[in-house]
């Protein structure tokens, strides 16, 4: 039971970077940035070498930022839900309530979207 807690930790060596973080799978500041971990403690030692490195920063901030706008979202979705169901049938509670079950629809999809697409970018540079 112990070896594949030290699995992400080996591979994120090999790979010469550190991984992404454990709280809901949210990358951490440093996550596009080489480094080195060390395979007893699996703490990260990130390294700058150039003024890119800059740029790959910005990226891991801006998909923190897009990680948690896919929890709102989501948090929206609920609340247009609960919003629907709760409308006991009035035609404006109604029309409100599947509105913002679209709209955040709709954010949720871009918000993941541009979650793959700054990783892709970020990915390319690194």
């Amino acid at each position: 039971m112990m070896i594949p807690l030290y699995i992400p930790k080996i591979a994120a060596a090999i790979a010469g970077s550190c991984g992404h973080g454990s709280f809901l799978n949210f990358p951490t500041w440093y996550e596009y940035l080489p480094g080195t971990t060390n395979p007893k403690t699996g703490a990260c030692t990130p390294q700058l070498g150039s003024l890119s490195d800059i740029w790959l920063i910005a990226a891991a901030v801006i998909e923190i930022l897009l990680h948690i706008a896919a929890i709102l979202a989501v948090v929206y979705l609920m609340y247009g839900g609960v919003t629907y169901v709760t409308s006991q049938g009035e035609p404006d509670k109604t029309t409100k309530a599947k509105m913002t079950i679209i709209n955040a629809l709709v954010g949720l999809v871009v918000a993941v979207m541009a979650t793959a697409l700054v990783a892709f970018i970020a990915g390319s540079i690194s």
